[in-house]
């Protein structure tokens, strides 16, 4: 491997030389057709990707960001309620509470693994509560059995922001079928990938699914009678088109992350990082998706070895480095440094290495001798 290449974070071009006839042809289908906004390409999309994630009903939109705001104006939340959710994962989440009027409640995160923390939860529940988000971060299930367990007893419904876990699974249940309305998001990075934005309401309640789908296309049944102030957050058949094309091809990508997951845990240990790099920890009764790979790194050391990934043309990122509490335009709610322990010292320590499907061994290690290259680097500096 030519060492001038470098290694990407993400790599969407390898999909791309493989799928261009279908998906060129699907793009000449519905340019064909005339019918680019709804019609067949996404109602098929929304049946086969409802079906994947064991749901009764799928509703395309516009993004994964408009998928949040859809669920929870379907649950009736608005001024004056509060969601509960954690501080440590992308602003879409508390995004979508804010913009329904509602309050964003937090719980922290389980060091381990990321996600919200249910032993957290239920002392967050009001007679204002409306809803809990349980986001399924970087491809594995939040702990889903307790909070089930504080959601039945409270009678708050949970929302999936399953954004980075298409496919990932609990107890042998998929993700999409953990609660009462779930999110998805095919941002192009995503496991499976749009060429643009698009996203995925689903549900198994028939109610939920109309006023969903009603929602997305200006509140309007039938056409131009307005039953809610909705807005225009549909899914472009184009999108849907590609994402048909893609959808087949998922379990395959899967497995080709998992492996990659595999290497980079052996090659940890094969370079002797292990006490530097904290792996993935990946709870029982799970299927972990990878849409990213996240290591913790030691010794305060997490920006520097960023510099160092960054000289020697390795990608990486930071999935988050700002809690949303410490969010400035957040500042109104109160919260103060030290509110959230784990999400803080996440947002200090998380690093994703690069990680996509067709991942190669040889570029995997290229990475974990670059780290063992920096800790040699640091020994030098410190003798």
């Amino acid at each position: 491997m030519n060492p001038s290449t470098g290694v990407p974070l993400c790599d969407l071009l390898t999909q791309l030389n493989e799928l261009e006839p279908q998906l060129l042809d699907a793009i000449t289908r519905v340019l064909r057709s005339g019918q680019v906004i709804n019609g067949p390409e996404v109602v098929q999309f929304e049946k086969d990707a409802a079906q994947y994630c064991g749901a009764g009903y799928g509703i395309g939109c516009s993004s994964g960001s408009d998928a949040l705001l859809l669920a929870l104006a379907a649950l009736g939340v608005g001024p004056g309620d509060e969601v509960i959710l954690p501080p440590f994962t992308f602003f879409a989440c508390v995004g979508a509470v804010c913009r329904l009027g509602a309050r964003p409640v937090f719980a922290d995160i389980e060091a381990a693994t990321y996600n919200l923390d249910p032993h957290q939860v239920e002392s967050k529940i009001t007679e204002r509560t409306r809803a809990i988000m349980a986001v399924h971060l970087f491809g594995q299930c939040a702990e889903m059995e307790p909070l089930w367990t504080i959601a039945e007893r409270h009678n708050v419904p949970i929302v999936e922001d399953a954004a980075q876990a298409i496919g990932a699974e609990y107890q042998g249940k998929r993700a999409g079928s953990l609660g009462a309305i779930a999110c998805f998001s095919f941002y192009p990075s995503k496991n499976l990938g749009a060429y643009g934005d698009a996203g995925l309401v689903v549900t198994s309640d028939p109610d939920w699914a109309d006023q969903i789908r009603c929602l997305r296309n200006h509140g309007m049944e039938p056409k131009y009678h307005h039953k809610y102030m909705g807005w225009n957050a549909r899914l472009d058949a184009l999108q849907a088109a590609l994402l048909r094309v893609k959808l087949p091809h998922l379990d395959s990508w899967t497995e080709g992350r998992q492996a990659a997951a595999h290497r980079y845990d052996a090659l940890i240990d094969e370079h002797h990082v292990a006490g530097f790099l904290q792996r993935p920890t990946i709870r029982p009764q799970r299927r972990h998706v990878f849409n990213q790979y996240v290591v913790r790194v030691g010794r305060g050391q997490r920006d520097a070895l960023v510099r160092h990934f960054r000289a020697e043309k390795i990608g990486c990122e930071i999935y988050y480095p700002i809690p949303l509490h410490m969010q400035e335009c957040l500042d109104y709610l109160g919260y103060r440094e030290g509110d959230f322990p784990a999400s803080e010292r996440a947002a200090q320590d998380v690093l994703a290495l690069p990680m996509f499907p067709e991942l190669s061994a040889d570029q995997q290690d290229r990475v974990v001798q670059s780290v063992a290259r920096f800790l040699r680097q640091q020994a030098r500096i410190a003798a």
